[in-house]
């Protein structure tokens, strides 16, 4: 009884918990690796999947996925990808997404997350980085609980051939890049409030051009320090 109740104890410990502590390895040195690191969800946020009796399951891609993984790979982030799904059936969509291996860095799975309320949880704390530097993109937000700080929550693509928030995503993480930000979560923490982060960035890099060209018509001003939260809000 002793054995069987160890073995039970071992099997539900696999299940519940992450395969390994250390989920990466230690970050590059400096002059090799990017300032931040970017945790995206694959299913649902890069892919859709859908499945019939003709073609089993297939994975649609969604529109702008190319240039958005282009477009962080190359503005100083490290791209993983971390998802509740199994290895087995997402490693060779992302081999199509990424031939050559040079967007994506690290692959993260369901044996890598914690099983908890029947929910696949991702823990940031094994992923051996500085979490002042790290976004995860994902649209369920119970994934991201142990650090709801460093997400931000999308809404779940469903398949629209007309969606453009990727794009907008990839303008947003390039903005955080280009102005240095020192902490993410401060970003993440005012796009939180909003249930449509993407279109609240949108909607404020709108009114910002809006300003500056208004600004433009009006006589020069002395040259003040400006707050980063200027670069993303209409503040």
């Amino acid at each position: 009884m002793k054995r069987t109740w160890k073995e039970l104890t071992f099997y539900e410990k696999m299940i519940k918990e992450p395969s390994r502590e250390k989920l990466l390895p230690d970050p590059l040195p400096p002059q090799y690796q990017p300032t931040y690191t970017l945790v995206l969800e694959f299913t649902d946020v890069l892919v859709h999947p859908d499945w019939s009796y003709q073609t089993g399951w297939r994975f649609k891609k969604r529109p702008g996925v190319d240039q958005f993984l282009q477009t962080v790979a190359a503005s100083d982030f490290e791209v993983i990808i971390f998802t509740s799904e199994n290895a087995f059936m997402i490693w060779p969509v992302i081999d199509k997404l990424d031939p050559e291996n040079k967007m994506i860095a690290y692959r993260l799975f369901r044996d890598s997350t914690h099983f908890i309320d029947g929910v696949h949880v991702k823990n940031l704390d094994g992923l051996n980085r500085d979490l002042s530097k790290v976004i995860v993109i994902d649209w369920n937000k119970q994934a991201t609980k142990f650090h709801p700080e460093n997400a931000l929550i999308l809404q779940k693509w469903k398949g629209a051939d007309d969606d453009t928030a990727l794009l907008d995503l990839a303008n947003l993480l390039q903005t955080i890049a280009m102005s240095s930000i020192s902490d993410v979560r401060d970003v993440l923490r005012y796009y939180s409030q909003f249930d449509d982060p993407i279109a609240a960035f949108r909607d404020n890099q709108r009114k910002l051009m809006e300003q500056m060209e208004e600004r433009d018509k009006q006589p020069p001003e002395p040259t003040l320090t400006r707050n980063w939260l200027r670069s993303f809000t209409r503040r």
